[in-house]
């Protein structure tokens, strides 16, 4: 079988912005090792592996690697194989409808396909866990490692803190859009920064407030995963989303955030993040977009299975 590939812009209608993504199919009988190497050979934030699922009621099993390593679970990784899946219009033999289901690491992964004139466009990703507040850092540690003053860091309505719905990540407020733009990542601090270092991947974010038509705008980092700055990041978003449904969300009701990432690296992305509650507590976290395809190829390089 030959080993394929789509690569995708994710959380954009426009090619070249967005986060871009590498789609590999055929890759049955490959090692983990391979699979690293491929996904360091395409040196995006992440490139997912699509595999036969180990339930036939599900549409597959998606495998996700950074430059680095493997991940339980990604956002933007989702929401574009989706997307290639519906375009591709089947997988493993099975019809690829409104709705598919991924067999990954951290749990499934439902996503729904969102269809414009019949054509997918995009799709919305369900996260595969519910959202957990989990260890706070130190204020001080973390402006060290985003090169800011620890004045730069809000904390009134919640100090850094790690959140996630799968994949975690350390949700960082920021007092303001040029503290946003100021920020940069700081390796050596990262690495030994007692409260970073355990989680690594930074998110911070400023709210908004309605303007150009966002709510939040983000960044991420995560230089020790091979990716200094991503453009746009499903996963650390959803957890964004959680937190913020658990500071401001209804106590009944859908809370809806349009999300800017990605400006200042000169990829913008669009993320649309859902949190719904019921009662107090989140019943589901959702995170879409829209998808560019950008090409489609051949791995030629010698491949043997299990290598």
């Amino acid at each position: 079988m030959a080993l394929t590939y789509q690569t995708v812009d994710v959380f954009t209608d426009t090619a070249f912005g967005g986060n871009p993504l590498a789609v590999v199919f055929g890759a049955e009988g490959l090692s983990k090792a391979a699979m690293q190497a491929i996904a360091t050979e395409f040196n995006y934030s992440e490139t997912t592996f699509v595999l036969p699922p180990q339930n036939p009621a599900h549409t597959a099993q998606v495998r996700i690697f950074t430059p680095r390593m493997e991940v339980p679970f990604a956002g933007h990784p989702n929401v574009g194989t989706a997307t290639v899946l519906a375009w591709r219009g089947s997988a493993f033999g099975a019809p690829v409808g409104d709705r598919v289901m991924f067999e990954e690491a951290a749990g499934l992964v439902p996503s729904r396909i969102m269809r414009e004139k019949g054509r997918a466009v995009g799709a919305t990703l369900t996260a595969p866990q519910p959202f957990q507040r989990l260890n706070e850092a130190d204020v001080t540690e973390v402006a060290a490692c985003l090169g800011l003053r620890p004045s730069q860091i809000r904390e009134d309505r919640h100090v850094p803190v790690v959140g996630t719905v799968g994949l975690p990540f350390l949700l960082v407020e920021l007092v303001d859009r040029a503290a946003l733009e100021a920020a940069r990542p700081v390796t050596g601090a990262i690495e030994t920064s007692p409260s970073v270092s355990p989680v690594k991947d930074i998110h911070c974010y400023v709210r908004a407030g309605g303007a150009e038509g966002f709510d939040l705008r983000t960044r991420m980092f995560a230089p020790l995963d091979g990716v200094p700055e991503d453009p746009a990041t499903g996963s650390a978003n959803g957890a964004l989303a959680g937190l913020l449904a658990e500071l401001d969300g209804p106590a009944d009701g859908t809370l809806a955030l349009r999300i800017a990432q990605g400006v200042e690296m000169g990829r913008p992305s669009v993320l649309l993040a859902e949190t719904d509650r019921a009662g107090g507590v989140t019943t589901a976290i959702r995170i879409g977009g829209r998808c560019v395809g950008i090409r489609r190829g051949e791995l030629v390089a010698s491949r043997k299975p299990g290598v």
